[in-house]
């Protein structure tokens, strides 16, 4: 299997308001963590709103896109996307309110682009090691990047959860995009921020390494985030870009 998506409650929440999932077709695989907010249910409804709208897409979309191509469709939808959370929260009492952070991934045999919005991170790992190809749009790490605080006291930030951005909170957004080539990667790691508070940039490379199948690999990454507190909902999608480039399409 070339490709892993695993979500958990956690050990504290009493309900998952993470979604997202890993969808083939003929283009390539498109990965999506979208980690929902906004009360009871309403995160809920948001996050999965979220991936029921980028699944049809991709189950639908049979023509191979350039990157420019594909870089336009993932902004476009966004933004439509966008605009949809946006009414339905608004039509909808028991949503208001509602939003969810998403980062998605579309990889072909050629090239991977990355679109995120929020705190749920992209991740690569390469000959070059374990990097992160996302910057949270959230308030402590504005104050990472402004100088205020060191990226030590943003890990224990009282408000590390607060988001300068999101889907379906406003009617303008600002998404962030970036592509580089396939055979710059071995894997791509989606998450969402109830992994990364609890785990660090190297806890997640070593069982990226691990001599394991990448199904045992997101079952570890979320284990060892629920044996330290598990305070949130916890998502992983990883996927393994030497077999996306051995068949060429990915199916």
């Amino acid at each position: 299997m070339e490709f892993a998506f695993q979500t958990d409650s956690g050990m504290v929440r009493p309900h998952n308001e993470d979604s997202g999932g890993i969808f083939k077709n003929n283009v390539g695989i498109l990965a999506i963590v979208a980690d929902g907010m906004g009360g009871h249910q309403a995160g809920d409804v948001a996050s999965s709103m979220t991936t029921d709208y980028f699944r049809s897409l991709w189950e639908q979309k049979e023509e191979k896109m350039t990157i420019d191509e594909s870089e336009k469709w993932l902004i476009d939808h966004f933004n439509k996307l966008n605009e949809k959370l946006f009414h339905h929260a608004n039509e909808h009492e028991e949503c208001k309110g509602m939003g969810t952070t998403l980062v998605v991934a579309l990889c072909t045999s050629e090239y991977v682009s990355i679109a995120h919005i929020g705190d749920s991170r992209a991740y690569v790992q390469n000959q070059d090691g374990f990097q992160l190809k996302t910057n949270d749009h959230s308030l402590v790490q504005e104050l990472v990047n402004t100088g205020q605080i060191s990226e030590e006291e943003a890990e224990h930030h009282p408000r590390r959860n607060v988001l300068l951005r999101a889907l379906g909170t406003g009617l303008d957004i600002k998404v962030d995009v970036s592509t580089f080539q396939a055979d710059e990667s071995d894997y791509v790691l989606l998450c969402s921020d109830g992994l990364t508070n609890k785990l660090s940039i190297e806890d997640i490379e070593e069982q990226l390494q691990a001599h394991e199948e990448i199904e045992q690999k997101a079952n570890k990454l979320i284990q060892l985030a629920n044996e330290r507190g598990g305070e949130d909902n916890i998502t992983v999608a990883i996927i393994s870009m030497s077999l996306v480039r051995s068949d060429g399409s990915s199916s």
